[in-house]
């Protein structure tokens, strides 16, 4: 029936209204393929990201599991820096410590490290949880094992351990303390650049960068120093006892290879993580109880990563490295 209100469409002829049709039909048509394949796109999107979360969370979860029926040497990881904003912190590493001890299957516990040091707060912290687990569970075996390093912060804890294995080529020592910093005085002036300082405190200032030195306040520092020095000496004897051969050179801050260690008491023996745990500890079975990041953490905490290093290192300038 004609429309006679809107006469346009039904007085085309029949060809431009078939063409018309057509058309209209093969945007249909385009729109649906189109939502398919984004949908398509969205669930390959999906899953891909499901297998990054999988892969990511799969190696605890399947530890996770296996250690709640069968004997395991628990495994604890202290790579990198020893500091409070690093992975290898007090927190992480002694959490690690308590949930292997508290695994009823734990026959006993391995600190895997590779560590040039850190802040000697940290490492004081887990070294002295480690010698509270000793004396709570004085049948637990606890050892560490060296990678590339364990130098300062990170022989600072190796010393709670029962026993040190190392690579022959492993570096170990450096049992001291050092504070750097840089003066820039002289820079100042050939600048022409007057520094204006205002404290109140007359050492509140101590250490600025662009005043001269002040002799007393190095020699306060100093004193401060030698005093956490003095606390990492008592430390190292107090672990390894009459094992250590002291000379002048041991608590000078020099490294040796893992092969001369052995020779100064510094450390035990060789091995790696699969021979202590087989021969020392009498496991196959390995069971990583160090705390991991959560994926999403991770991604968020990462973004301020350099500007937190940067921040942090203006502020923590005593290490044991």
């Amino acid at each position: 029936m004609e429309n006679k209100d809107n006469p346009t469409y039904s007085q085309q002829p029949s060809w431009e209204r078939e063409v018309l049709e057509k058309v209209a039909l093969a945007a249909v048509v385009e729109q649906r393929r189109s939502r398919r394949w984004n949908n398509f796109f969205k669930s390959l999107m999906f899953i891909y990201l499901l297998g990054i979360v999988s892969i990511a969370v799969y190696p605890n979860f399947k530890d996770g599991f296996s250690s709640s029926n069968e004997a395991h040497t628990a495994i604890i990881d202290i790579l990198g820096v020893i500091a409070d904003n690093e992975d290898a912190n007090a927190t992480n590493i002694i959490e690690g410590l308590r949930n292997a001890v508290k695994d009823s299957n734990t026959k006993g516990i391995i600190l895997n490290i590779n560590s040039p040091g850190g802040s000697p707060v940290q490492s004081a912290y887990i070294y002295d949880e480690i010698r509270r687990i000793k004396k709570e569970h004085p049948d637990l075996p606890i050892h560490s094992v060296v990678g590339d390093i364990c130098a300062s912060g990170g022989y600072y804890i190796a010393a709670a351990s029962d026993k040190i294995f190392v690579s022959p080529a492993s570096i170990i020592g450096s049992i001291g303390v050092i504070m750097n910093g840089f003066g820039f005085v002289d820079v100042l002036k050939k600048l022409g650049v007057e520094r204006r300082l205002l404290t109140a405190g007359s050492h509140k200032a101590m250490l600025d960068q662009f005043s001269p030195s002040n002799e007393v306040e190095t020699q306060h520092m100093q004193s401060l120093l030698d005093e956490v020095h003095q606390q990492f000496i008592d430390a190292v004897r107090i672990g390894r006892g009459d094992r250590l051969i002291e000379s002048e050179d041991t608590f000078s801050g020099l490294i040796w290879t893992g092969a001369t260690g052995v020779k100064l008491g510094i450390a035990d023996g060789f091995g790696n993580i699969d021979s202590v745990a087989k021969n020392e500890i009498g496991t196959k079975k390995k069971v990583n109880f160090t705390p991991q990041k959560e994926l999403l953490s991770q991604m968020i905490g990462d973004l301020g990563l350099s500007f937190g290093q940067a921040f942090n290192s203006a502020l923590h300038s005593i290490s044991l490295r």
